[in-house]
């Protein structure tokens, strides 16, 4: 209660006594006041008020240095710790509250929604969604654009030439006659007279005939100087009937193209020795059997990887293409670039004559002359492009040409 303080009592000695509370001001005695406490129960008595003793006069104490005040309420805390349930100071930093995202995003849109009326904003911020927008069209083209565009796939594959070598000329002689077969009735050989062209309501000439329509293949015409070819090149006489057909075809369809039977021919032996691989045999009407299928270009063992182009239906793998028939066609080619050579309202792959004919339709394309080597060994690249693929099919025409005097 208050505090205690030197008090002189006479020169010599001196005690000490406790100080009395300082009257009020109006000189009545009332009570101290005292720190709220919690309130009493309703039950308990309220305690009497007690008379304060009349402070009495003292003398002035001595000076003394002043000492820093300490809250009662602070030193208790200090000596006692924290206390369970009671509020614990924190730092500013801590105290701090921080908005939640939602309010920041709005706040966000209000401030760039208040800047975008103003001077600087209405030229500046359609300059940044520009921006923006050529950005991500800049993105989508750079991820869209390589996707989309591809290396054109080859025409046909061959699995048993897939190692490249260099040193491919690419001027000089082009391999084999580039001339018409040597069919009877232009050379003089015994047989019927050259056959003639005839065309389909579409304008596509379907194959020659001689004199009257007869049933069976149109390339049978041919049948005396395919023999005679066969003979001296080993080639199987309706392999040469399908080859000799495809270039008389092209002859009148394609002039300027002059493409020879002898370069389909080493294409047919390049790809299927001629429609026999597989243990396959060419029937009379050309339909190779069974089918000549090649393993599925699943990317392994150095073939080329081509997922599935046709569901299937042509080489009966739904997951991968497969090369097809005697010439080897990649499902998605042939479904381009297929033809009915033997008109039986069929294109079909397998068939040498069609497929023969829809080779040399495909080297033909883009107004290729056959004549030009740098024609003929851009077309041969185009239907396989590996370099030793083309070096077999040009050493092959070349052999070909020299054994039938052509």
């Amino acid at each position: 209660m208050g505090d205690t303080r030197r008090v002189v009592d006479g020169e010599q000695r001196s005690t000490v006594r406790p100080l009395r509370p300082a009257a009020p001001p109006d000189g009545g005695a009332g009570p101290v006041p005292r720190p709220r406490s919690n309130p009493a129960p309703a039950s308990a008595p309220a305690e009497p008020k007690r008379a304060e003793p009349k402070a009495e006069p003292v003398a002035e104490p001595e000076a003394k240095p002043a000492e820093p005040k300490v809250e009662p309420a602070a030193a208790a805390a200090e000596q006692a710790g924290p206390k369970a349930g009671r509020r614990r100071r924190v730092t500013f930093a801590h105290a701090l509250r921080v908005p939640p995202p939602r309010q920041l995003a709005v706040g966000a849109a209000r401030a760039t929604r208040a800047w975008s009326r103003r001077p600087s904003g209405r030229t500046t911020l359609p300059a940044l969604f520009l921006l923006a927008l050529v950005a991500a069209t800049a993105t989508a083209g750079a991820l869209l654009v390589p996707a989309a565009v591809r290396k054109p796939q080859p025409a046909a594959v061959d699995a048993t030439t897939n190692a490249p070598v260099q040193g491919v000329p690419q001027t000089g002689a082009v391999p084999g006659a580039t001339g018409l077969p040597a069919v009877p009735g232009v050379t003089g050989l015994p047989g019927t007279p050259l056959p003639t062209l005839t065309a389909t309501p579409g304008g596509t000439p379907t194959g020659p005939v001689v004199g009257p329509v007869t049933p069976g293949r149109p390339a049978d015409a041919l049948a005396a100087w395919a023999q005679q070819v066969s003979a001296a090149t080993g080639i199987s006489q309706v392999a040469m009937q399908a080859y000799g057909y495809a270039e008389l075809v092209l002859a009148q369809t394609q002039r300027s193209c002059q493409l020879s039977w002898t370069t389909l021919a080493a294409i047919g032996y390049v790809e299927s020795r001629h429609g026999s691989a597989n243990r396959a045999t060419l029937q009379p009407n050309g339909v190779a059997a069974p089918e000549i299928l090649g393993a599925p270009l699943d990317g392994q063992g150095g073939r080329s990887r081509i997922l599935d182009t046709d569901r299937g239906q042509l080489d009966h793998d739904p997951v991968y293409d497969k090369a097809l028939g005697p010439m080897q066609f990649i499902p998605s080619t042939w479904q381009e670039i297929g033809a009915d050579a033997d008109n039986d309202g069929v294109k079909n792959p397998h068939d040498i004559d069609d497929a023969a004919l829809a080779a040399g339709r495909y080297l033909c394309k883009g107004g290729r002359n056959m004549t030009i080597p740098g024609d003929w060994w851009g077309a041969i690249l185009s239907y396989n492009d590996v370099r030793r693929y083309a070096q077999d099919v040009f050493d092959k025409a070349d052999e070909y040409g020299r054994l039938s005097g052509t």
